[in-house]
């Protein structure tokens, strides 16, 4: 529901992002005599952008990287790309025509929604993506270890991955090994061993809770705060980025020293965090607006103080 999934056993479960990632690679195979070939941005989380050049070293991927703007026509058997970029908060402009132009040149797509599912409406399926990864950790309120997979209808029917292990069988507590192996219906082909069951549990309520306020609202909510948090930096001389409509959930103050800025505001009773020279600032339902100030108010200091 959370994503404009069209059936439940669309969603596999996994660990992370990275994870989900990784058994979709493990799925595809590319034509006699070449590789798979990958194309992703240069703006990719950094784990995502660790695994792809991992199986380029290994000899299992041809992989390029590209500025998302450079898209538009790309010619691969799998595109790789993020919704909303995790460095900046910028959200992938004509997003749909690109995933479209990608697809008419051929590529399979996989997008990276960590950013977006729950602070932004979704429906992968009006996207025709042909795969999605996120998971829990950040506006769902559902900490570490609730990530996901989402797999187009069909194809958790049609592709099998090298990712699995014994809740992917039909009937795991039968204990029956069948020769060929034999796999449970719909997206639970893509399990693999026992699952971390507490952090699904653990990531319920915040999922409960986004659906029930509605993500419509809570981005209508959460631009009134971005705005409300870009003015009051303003008023102490600190230029933000990210207040619109064309960002996610954080605005972002740039630096070149942000990862001590980071530090130095956690230190001042203010949670913030840094990603290189971009500090990340994200309002969050429960801040209050003299909290909004005082974050302001600490990061005008510093910056004044050097």
């Amino acid at each position: 529901r959370l994503i404009g999934a069209k059936r439940p056993d669309c969603i596999v479960p996994k660990a992370s992002a990275g994870q989900g990632l990784r058994a979709v690679l493990n799925a595809l195979e590319a034509e006699k005599g070449r590789k798979l070939r990958v194309v992703a941005s240069d703006g990719e989380f950094d784990s995502i952008d660790l695994i792809l050049r991992v199986y380029r070293e290994k000899g299992r991927i041809d992989l390029r990287l590209m500025p998302w703007e450079e898209m538009a026509e790309v010619r691969a058997d799998l595109l790789v790309l993020s919704s909303v970029m995790f460095r900046t908060g910028e959200r992938v402009r004509k997003l749909p025509e690109l995933l479209r132009a990608a697809r008419a040149g051929g590529a399979m797509l996989l997008l990276d929604v960590y950013h977006h599912a729950g602070a932004l409406p979704l429906d992968v399926a009006t996207l025709n993506v042909d795969f999605a990864i996120g998971g829990c950790y950040k506006y769902l309120r559902g900490g570490p270890g609730a990530g996901w997979l989402y797999l187009r209808p069909g194809h958790a029917e049609t592709l099998r991955t090298l990712d699995t292990g014994w809740f992917a069988k039909l009937n795991p507590f039968s204990y029956e090994r069948p020769d060929p192996p034999q796999f449970g219906p719909g997206g639970d082909a893509w399990l693999e061993s026992t699952p971390p069951v507490l952090s699904c549990v653990q990531a319920l309520a915040g999922l409960e809770i986004t659906l029930e306020l509605g993500v419509d609202r809570l981005r209508a909510y959460s631009l009134e705060q971005k705005a409300l948090l870009v003015d009051l930096l303003a008023l102490r001389g600190v230029k933000a980025e990210g207040g619109g409509e064309r960002h996610g959930a954080f605005v972002t103050v740039t630096h070149p020293q942000a990862v001590r800025l980071a530090k130095a505001l956690a230190e001042r009773g203010v949670v913030g965090d840094a990603r290189g020279d971009k500090l990340r600032l994200c309002p969050d339902i429960l801040n209050t607006e003299s909290e909004l100030a005082q974050a302001a108010e600490e990061l005008g200091a510093l910056l004044q103080e050097g």
